[in-house]
């Protein structure tokens, strides 16, 4: 009997996909990455169905890939040849929502826009916000350590992870963490798992901190400005006034140009970049008019202030549009360095000189509160990887990221896409520790191989 029939025998047909084309379908992530070809796709709706995946893997030495909704951008939830796609995306279910502990435990196949409109049902609010929030889980979110639009002011989702129910590479199930505000027993293994994209063990529940929500509409602005580097020492003065932003995003004319092809939204010839902020204090109005008046001072020339929700929400709105844009435009590969904040302008001056030296297209858009830039190298539908140009014009970005103090990754993930530039930053030291504890978790190897580190 061939493996995979032992494992069809332990959770019914209906919970293990054996058909190649619909094997396929689970195989890939957002990536232009080719995946191998895996044995079959387990459709776990519980945590007993991810322990008896796990003791069956262990037993007879198969790797196991798991996957949420498939939004990733590095390449993690690629699958292998010979490996077992666990997916998380029917477990959905938000065991509790306490308004007075301001917490929830939740599966990892809760969608992230789920969650926070059942917080918001309650005064309070899920804070991380990835732009992909109403298509990406919370599963993957804590895989990759989501960051997102609103993490200028409320972190990423580390920052929102208290506790964690794990399932391990042998099938034993750990539960780090707790349901408090504080807590320093033991090692802070729930931070470990946060980040491992899958390498260390399969999240299987997560307890998370709820925040209140803004008790007024928040208020946005969009300013227009005829040079990336000045929306950059806008972005740099914004902060330094202590204008504590909910939100501060930077789009670049490729990217606006790319919107405007797609949605007309009256792109001005001499805008070279668009900085969009928002405010929730309860002073929105007056912190976002001061925000205003700072970009003015720095060279925008046009600046909008929202005057209802629906306005903010029209703005925002532009931000999300950014990476569909792009995707109609050719095939992307979507990168998210991040630098010291004081670095941004430098950095986004590098990342034009890249693209001329090289002679490709990269669209940028940053979340530019935090330094976290995502340059979108675009290149032609259909390519199977991205052309040679491409991945020189990546190779000095990533470098230049790292030459100025930064880090390849904010929080897409390292994955499969950035392994190759991973010893640049970690070192040797560095990496034969993260080896270690890989090691310790899953001494065979069986969790997400090849990914990570």
């Amino acid at each position: 009997m061939r493996p995979i029939d032992a494992l069809v025998d332990a959770l019914s047909e209906a919970r293990v996909l054996t058909d190649p084309d619909v094997i396929d379908s689970y195989a890939r992530d957002r990536t232009f990455l080719e995946p191998g070809k895996p044995l079959g796709v387990v459709l776990a709706t519980s945590r007993d169905d991810v322990v008896t995946t796990m003791k069956w893997a262990t037993e007879h030495r198969v790797p196991v890939v798991p996957r949420g909704g498939g939004t990733g951008l590095a390449g993690a939830s690629v699958a292998g040849d010979g490996s077992v796609i666990l997916s998380l995306a029917r477990m959905t279910a938000i065991r509790e929502l306490s308004p007075a502990d301001e917490i929830a435990v939740v599966e990892p196949g809760v969608i992230t826009a789920d969650l926070d409109k059942a917080a918001r049902e309650h005064g309070l609010m899920y804070a991380p916000d990835p732009s992909s929030y109403e298509i990406s889980t919370i599963g993957g979110n804590l895989a990759t350590n989501a960051g997102g639009l609103r993490c200028v002011k409320y972190g990423v989702t580390r920052d929102s992870a208290l506790g964690l129910e794990v399932v391990l590479a042998d099938g034993r199930v750990l539960n780090t963490g707790r349901r408090t505000m504080k807590g320093v027993t033991g090692y802070d293994l729930t931070g470990l798992f946060v980040g491992s994209e899958g390498t260390l063990g399969v999240i299987t529940a997560a307890t998370v901190r709820l925040r209140r929500a803004p008790a007024t509409p928040p208020a946005t602005f969009a300013a227009d400005f005829s040079s990336l580097r000045d929306a950059g020492a806008a972005v740099s003065a914004i902060m330094a006034a202590g204008c504590q932003p909910s939100l501060m995003e930077l789009l670049d004319r490729a990217t606006l140009q790319a919107i405007d092809e797609w949605r007309n939204i009256g792109l001005e010839p001499g805008t070279q970049a668009m900085l969009i902020g928002q405010s929730d204090a309860a002073d929105s109005q007056a912190a976002v008019e001061r925000m205003e008046r700072i970009c003015t001072e720095n060279g925008a020339s046009f600046v909008a202030v929202s005057s209802s929700p629906q306005e903010a929400d029209e703005l925002i709105g532009l931000r999300r549009l950014a990476y569909g844009a792009k995707e109609r435009q050719g095939a992307c590969l979507v990168e998210d360095v991040c630098v010291p904040r004081s670095a941004l302008a430098e950095m986004i001056g590098r990342i034009e000189a890249a693209a001329v030296r090289h002679g490709v297209r990269i669209a940028t858009v940053a979340h530019a509160g935090d330094g976290n830039l995502h340059p979108v190298f675009i290149f032609e539908h259909g390519t199977v990887e991205p052309p040679p140009e491409v991945w020189a014009a990546a190779d000095e970005v990533f470098k230049d990221a790292l030459e100025l103090g930064g880090t390849l990754t904010g929080e897409h993930g390292v994955g499969l896409l950035k392994r190759r530039w991973l010893e640049l930053e970690s070192g040797p030291v560095a990496g034969e520790l993260q080896r270690g504890i890989k090691a310790v978790f899953d001494p065979l190897g069986l969790l997400n191989p090849g990914k990570a580190i």
